[in-house]
């Protein structure tokens, strides 16, 4: 059985996810679709809308047919370690054989040349990377702008600088830097995206609305506000968490236990959580110390800066809010590779699929976690407990779920 690999977050599944699916069937020919998805925190750092379980529902009535969790201590990173985690689990599996992710260009060979470049980190390119923070620049930005400088030949540095500069393109050479890294034998693909961008704030006239826009109108006006823009087993199930209060999830729901942590922790405390970087910590406490109210968004909007970025700030909420320290997270430590394969859910043929996975993972497969133990299993557990904890209905066994509850099957 050939199986083809995504990397997803689906928060929610929409129907642009499902053009994905369909096209990563398509493109690689293969039998079966194997999701490595994010857990209760996103690689933003933002909490995902709806919880895990919920999101692999929707995972596998779109077309997955296994769904792997991708350890939190890689989900809430930045991007090359987000692909490092997510691309090793894929590899480690034994079964996959093709990855396709999606892109603004489509344009697979371009990135590829980049990325055969970078897969061993060129000399000086730290240096540049760190010049162009001085000068003001973002991180991604900072990056994009480093590796565009080292396009091979037949790539010219404009057009590399554009390519780069679009989220879903810049992702993918990660991806594809991860494989090179790996030596991995499975082969990517690349699906252009289609419809609205990744950061389009309201939907446009077709059917496919960016995660960004569905989100936005399910805080505004709840589930049925997103029906043209999602599955119906998405629209079902997001029915469902409404009324089960167990939705829609978002930072201010997170506001007392973060802020608790962030105002009783002395700088010398938030200075070993991760992303807490070149002196963050004061510029956190004196920033707290001005804040009409405990307001996420309001802490967020007053730390933004040009160097700072939204996402480097949520992801440092998001770790100061799990503990995590910058040697839990440490580049040593992430180059060590996920340690286990969690399976979330998976329906006929992925259970097909997990028989077969069994006979070729070089990693153990976990179906519960109380039968395993592991170090980022930990983190993973205290992130759900987190999680369950800011919902409106408090409920201790979904709370502790990853001990309760068996992989969803559809």
């Amino acid at each position: 059985m050939r199986a083809v690999g995504v990397i997803v977050e689906y928060n929610p599944l929409h129907n642009g996810h499902v053009y994905h699916l369909q096209e990563a069937r398509r493109l690689s020919g293969a039998d079966a679709v194997v999701a490595v998805m994010s857990g209760p925190f996103l690689q933003r750092g933002e909490p995902a809308i709806v919880g895990k379980r919920a999101r692999t529902e929707m995972a596998l009535h779109a077309g997955a047919d296994l769904v792997l969790e991708l350890p939190v201590a890689y989900a809430v990173q930045p991007a090359e370690w987000f692909a490092f985690g997510a691309v090793s689990l894929l590899d480690r599996t034994g079964v996959v054989d093709s990855l396709c992710f999606g892109s603004e260009s489509g344009d697979l060979d371009s990135l590829q040349r980049i990325a055969r470049v970078l897969a061993v980190e060129p000399a000086g390119m730290r240096e540049d990377i760190a010049r162009r923070l001085r000068e003001g620049a973002s991180y991604p930005a900072a990056y994009a702008g480093a590796a565009a400088a080292l396009a091979p030949g037949g790539v010219d540095v404009r057009d590399a600088a554009a390519l780069l500069e679009q989220p879903n393109n810049s992702l993918g050479l990660h991806y594809l830097i991860a494989l090179q890294r790996l030596g991995s034998a499975i082969q990517p693909f690349t699906a252009a995206r289609t419809g609205a961008a990744y950061h389009e704030a309201t939907p446009g006239p077709g059917a496919i609305a960016s995660a960004t826009a569905v989100r936005r109108l399910l805080m505004a006006d709840g589930p049925s506000a997103a029906a043209p823009y999602v599955p119906a087993a998405t629209l079902a199930i997001l029915h469902r968490e409404w009324q089960e209060n167990r939705a829609p999830m978002h930072w201010e729901r997170f506001a007392q236990p973060l802020f608790h942590l962030a105002a009783t922790r002395r700088a010398s405390e938030l200075e070993r959580i991760a992303e807490v970087t070149e002196g963050l910590e004061h510029r956190l406490i004196r920033t707290l110390a001005q804040l009409p109210e405990p307001s996420v968004e309001a802490l967020l909007n007053a730390l933004k800066t040009k160097r700072y970025t939204r996402t480097k700030l949520q992801r440092m909420l998001a770790h100061l809010l799990l503990n995590h320290t910058k040697a839990e997270c440490s580049p040593e430590q992430l180059a060590a590779g996920p340690g286990y394969l969690r399976v979330l859910g998976f329906n006929t043929q992925g259970q097909s699929l997990l028989k077969q996975m069994k006979k070729t993972a070089s990693l153990p497969v976990v179906l519960k976690p109380s039968t395993f133990t592991h170090h980022q299993l930990e983190l993973d557990i205290q992130a759900q407990v987190a999680y369950g904890l800011a919902c409106e209905h408090k409920d201790t066994r979904r709370m502790f779920s990853d001990y309760y509850e068996s992989p969803v099957r559809v």
